[in-house]
Parts: C-alpha cells; structure tokens; sequence
C-alpha cells in the first residue's frame, strides 16, 4: 500500500491506497473541488450559510447529498464538504477496482477495506491516548467524521476534544459530526448524552462518540476501542495505523 498527503487550497488530504489507484484519488479531490467552488460562485449563500439549504433540481448530485446531509444534520451545506471530496475520491477509486482505498480529509474520513484496519484516535485528551478503531473488513464505502472544538481549523461552536460520527454516507457522518461538536459546549455527562442521543437518532447514523472535560461516551453502534500506538499529523484528527 502507498500513502500520500497532499494540499490544494483549504484541502488537506491523506490517501492510502494501492499506487494505480492515486492519480484517481487526486484527480477526483480536484473535480470535487471545482463541482463545490462552482456552486458557490453560483450561490455565495452556499458557501457561507450555517443553517440547512435545500438542493434545487439543477445541482450537482455531490452538491445535493451535502444539502440533503444539511437538512438532516441541521448545519449548513458546508459542514459536509470535507466528507465530500474525500467520498467522491473513494467512490472514484472503487469504481476503478480499489478494494482497499482511504482518504481523510481533514480529520474526515472515507474508507473501502478489504482487512482489518486500526484507524487512531486523536482526543486531545492524556486520559485517553493510544486509543483507536478496530476497522472489519466493510466491503462498502463507510464514514468516519470528526470535529472538535479545540483542534484543527474547521469552524465549532461547541469545546469537545473530539466527536465522531460513523454513518454509511460519509457526507451524513461529517454534517452530524459537526452538529454533534455544536451541542458540546461544557462537557458535562448530561449535555453530552443529550447531545449523543440526538445525533444517535438520526436516520443514517449508525454510532457516535465524544471526548470532552475528562470524559468520553459513545452512542450506538460503533466499531471496537483497542490500544494501539499511532502517529498524529499536525491538522488531523484521526490518523491511520495498519496491521
């Protein structure tokens, strides 16, 4: 397997794959970009608003699975862009025959595997370090999102460490992961099950988990916790570690 980071614009992204596989990966992060760039120009309001937009019928299909993931997660559009890019990236090195394909885009993350794969977790936390993902086998394309209010530079109105959303539909995983982090705001127990369930509950969430003020909680199905040590980059959150 290959692993590579590269830069444009406000993307950062990581992308493990086979190598013929990559030119793929990286051509379509650069149409993604331009699909979303477009449609802002188009609507500035896209690109700006913190409440949900509905798709009209003439957008791009990428740009109406990050307004149907707006309206369901109650954020904006763009709390789901960078799940979007990396979703476009995976689906367009699965069609291409990648079986085992990774991109994470800022601490979100899009994933086809066909062996097991740790992915760690970076909570900010020295309570819970070493800690991370035990991956299956998915055979589909699958979601892990994170935001946080202390890390990275993606806009939060919550204090977590980390909140993590793991969904099917990734654009969904990293639109809830940002509205999950928005409901954390003092990190007490009570604030943070509230803030759980509701995430928890909505339709294509399959788990979720928080790390704030000490304290780490999860809601509904999420893969296993195991120790395990793992390199954290500068910007992400979440990092990846193979066995």
């Amino acid at each position: 397997m290959n692993r590579i980071h590269f830069e444009v614009g406000e993307t950062a992204v990581t992308i493990i794959s086979e190598a013929d596989h990559l030119r793929i990966a990286k051509d379509a992060i650069f149409d993604a970009r331009e699909t979303i760039k477009a449609k802002i120009q188009e609507d500035p309001y896209f690109g700006t608003s913190f409440e949900p937009i509905v798709a009209e019928d003439s957008d791009d299909d990428l740009i109406r699975r990050m307004c149907d993931a707006s309206v369901l997660a109650g954020v904006g559009p763009m709390a789901g862009v960078a799940g979007a890019v990396a979703v476009h990236a995976v689906e367009r090195m699965s069609i291409a025959g990648a079986r085992y394909a990774i991109v994470e885009n800022g601490g979100d993350i899009a994933l086809v595997t066909d062996r097991e794969t740790r992915v760690g977790l970076f909570t900010n936390d020295s309570n819970f370090e070493n800690l991370a993902f035990r991956i299956p086998r998915t055979g589909t394309i699958k979601g892990i999102c994170s935001s946080s209010g202390l890390v990275g530079p993606s806009v939060s109105f919550g204090n977590s460490g980390i909140c993590t959303v793991f969904s099917d539909d990734v654009i969904l995983a990293d639109a809830c992961a940002t509205a999950l982090g928005n409901l954390v705001v003092k990190g007490e127990s009570e604030e943070m099950s509230y803030a759980l369930e509701t995430i928890g509950n909505i339709a294509g969430v399959s788990g979720c988990a928080v790390c704030c003020n000490g304290l780490f909680a999860v809601y509904g199905e999420i893969p296993e916790l195991v120790r395990s040590k793992v390199s954290i980059g500068d910007v992400s959150k979440i990092e990846f570690s193979q066995f």
